[in-house]
């Protein structure tokens, strides 16, 4: 695909993202993207290699190597490099309910997996994807498409998060009723919230809302089920139910001093922030204060980075990131070939802002928080971290971390922000459709199934998989809606891959 000697002919250019010191002076997007000439010689690069891994998205060592949604990459490509934009656009399609999200926040599994970046650099896949979605937008192709036909069932989705938006997209073309039910006062659930504006712009989401609303899908907001409205009324007027409310049980952090004023969850953090700027343009004050304080973040991940982003642009004094793992190679071992994941260090926006502005990077690595320091009136000021050591247990061979003796260290903080992950369904939730749950506190289902244990109720994304990316989500949900129509059609026509 592409031309067959491209990748020989042009280099790798991606958007170029504005100056860290002018950037944290928004909350907007931040990068310049390539015009259509300069994105078309990108996708010549693709370098026709026969066998695709960018597409394959094969579990490898426990780590997806590809796009788990299986996206025609070459393919695309080749019609980007031949100025076909509106078959890209169909072809991306095909595979993608939302390429306007992941075009932005994907890590892209598929340019870590590409052949062309065995030798040299990826095809700059994910540049392509943007380019071939915001022109579609812009031509037109992307308008709404309600369904031609109804099939006079009924389908509730609980959640908007981007599961639960792909299950609604598919059940709604295949001519299902659909209505989602969101508890929060916005739709979109992770990427409205989760996920700051300097990285997925929320008019981004409001834009494919408005059309999925064209398109037939009903959204309820402010509405929480199990709680506003009983789960038995929801099975007696839908014909079928999908539970896809995430992983929204925070990670906290049990060290003495944990009840200090000042101390929060990275989730509650960050969605206060998006809140208070898209009601009121941060003039509420409906949002923590990071201005002129120390900041530390315990979390290494992307939601520990955005909230390294979030901290800055509100003018901290300080910001460290406390990460219990070692810092990763800034290159692969010999231990971790091509296609596998790159498990190698990643400087992400927040981290490269932090060493603008502070001279040095935020990351504090194989350390941990063994104490929260309160002041005479239980605010925060400071916290006891400490130096760990991974050592492997003599009795099971398992590696386990152990403190290093007389390492600890003192910090100034009079903010601190938990990252430290999600353990699974939230309990009332379960409770309300009696599903049953697994070890891991997920709901339930028979392996690469998504029927739960109650008649009628299916899972998908976070709820069913555990937190992850939102590719693995949108597959989630594109897989349990091909569920959903087979029991209620008795078979689907559904393409999901």
């Amino acid at each position: 695909m592409g031309k067959p000697t491209g990748f020989m002919e042009y280099k790798r250019e991606v958007s170029v993202a504005e100056d860290p010191k002018k950037r944290i002076q928004h909350f907007n997007e931040f990068h310049e993207h390539l015009p259509k000439e300069k994105q078309r010689l990108q996708g010549a690069r693709c370098m026709e290699c026969g066998v695709p891994f960018c597409q394959s998205g094969m579990m490898i060592c426990g780590m997806a190597s590809g796009c788990p949604l299986h996206n025609l990459v070459p393919e695309w490509n080749d019609l980007v490099y031949t100025g076909n934009w509106q078959q890209a656009y169909n072809r991306l399609k095909k595979t993608n309910n939302f390429p306007e999200f992941t075009s932005r926040v994907c890590p892209a599994l598929c340019e870590a997996a590409c052949t062309c970046g065995l030798n040299g650099d990826p095809v700059s896949t994910k540049e392509n994807e943007y380019a071939i979605i915001e022109n579609a937008y812009s031509e037109g192709y992307a308008a709404a498409k309600p369904p031609v036909v109804r099939t006079g069932k009924k389908v509730a989705v609980i959640g908007s998060g981007p599961s639960g938006l792909a299950a609604a997209d598919l059940l709604n073309q295949r001519g299902h009723q659909v209505t989602v039910f969101e508890r929060s006062d916005r739709v979109g659930g992770l990427l409205m919230y989760g996920i700051p504006n300097m990285k997925l712009e929320k008019q981004i989401i409001d834009r494919k809302i408005n059309i999925m609303k064209e398109e037939g899908v009903t959204f309820v907001t402010g509405t929480d089920i199990g709680k506003d409205i009983k789960a038995s009324k929801l099975l007696h007027d839908f014909d079928r139910v999908v539970l896809a409310c995430g992983a929204s049980n925070p990670r906290d952090i049990n060290a003495p001093g944990r009840d200090a004023e000042g101390i929060y969850f990275a989730v509650d953090f960050l969605k206060a922030n998006t809140r208070s700027l898209l009601d009121s343009n941060f003039e509420d004050k409906k949002y923590v204060e990071t201005k002129g304080k120390n900041v530390v973040i315990i979390g290494g991940g992307d939601t520990g980075n955005d909230c390294v982003g979030t901290s800055i642009r509100h003018g901290a004094k300080s910001v460290t990131q406390i990460e219990m793992m070692p810092k990763a190679p800034d290159k692969r071992a010999e231990n971790n070939p091509w296609p596998e994941w790159p498990k190698v260090c990643k400087t992400d926006y927040g981290q490269e802002e932090a060493i603008a502005v502070y001279g040095h990077d935020p990351r504090i690595y194989e350390s941990t928080v063994k104490e929260f320091i309160k002041d005479k009136n239980g605010k925060l000021k400071a916290v006891k971290i400490v130096k760990l050591s991974w050592e492997k247990d003599p009795a099971t061979g398992r590696m386990k971390m152990q403190e290093i003796a007389g390492s600890e260290q003192i910090l100034d903080a009079e903010i601190v922000l938990i990252a430290a992950g999600f353990l699974g369904t939230q309990k009332y939730i379960a409770d309300a459709f009696g599903v049953e749950l697994n070890e891991r506190t997920n709901v339930k289902t028979a392996p690469g199934k998504y029927q739960t244990s109650v008649e009628n109720v299916f899972v998908t994304g976070d709820m069913h998989r555990g937190q992850s990316l939102v590719v693995w989500a949108i597959r989630e949900g594109r897989e349990a809606a091909h569920a959903v129509d087979e029991s209620l059609m008795g078979y689907s026509n559904l393409v999901i891959q």
